[in-house]
């Protein structure tokens, strides 16, 4: 049977360090971890919009036009009807639209407020174009609260 009168346990301050450590790791590594979701919501959110504007882009190539902002997104699924009229509509040039990460639409309009045409997202806060996420600034970080 093993005595236990040499056994040397831990000393408070030993404790202690070993907390205090623990604490700085958690103190630096959770507000990361909790930004992660916000931060690939936005990177979901610019590879949808460089998707949506490279299907536009190829949709002008057979049809010498974009959409109209009435023809929309959904003119890359199905042929649309209106002016312009597609002339060799080749699509679907995508599968479906999807929705933004925040669930709500993607916008489209043409002409553009920002450029020849925008697509975009109007983020997590609707109301707010400060967190919209366009073809205008995938470049520029962008930051969801």
């Amino acid at each position: 049977m093993k005595s236990f009168k040499n056994f040397k346990g831990f000393t408070l301050i030993e404790v202690m360090v070993v907390v205090i450590i623990l604490g700085i790791l958690a103190a630096v590594v959770v507000p990361n971890i909790m930004d992660e979701p916000a931060r690939a919501q936005v990177s979901k959110a610019k590879q949808d919009v460089r998707a949506l504007e490279e299907a536009l882009n190829r949709y002008k190539l057979d049809n010498y036009d974009y959409p109209s902002t009435e023809q929309g997104l959904d003119a890359l699924v199905k042929k649309p009807g209106g002016t312009p009229e597609p002339k060799r509509w080749k699509g679907p040039y995508v599968k479906k639209v999807p929705n933004d990460p925040w669930q709500n639409p993607y916008q489209y309009l043409n002409p553009g407020v920002h450029g020849t045409i925008d697509v975009f997202s109007t983020g997590k806060d609707i109301g707010s174009p400060a967190d919209d996420i366009g073809n205008w600034n995938l470049d520029e970080e962008i930051e969801i609260k």
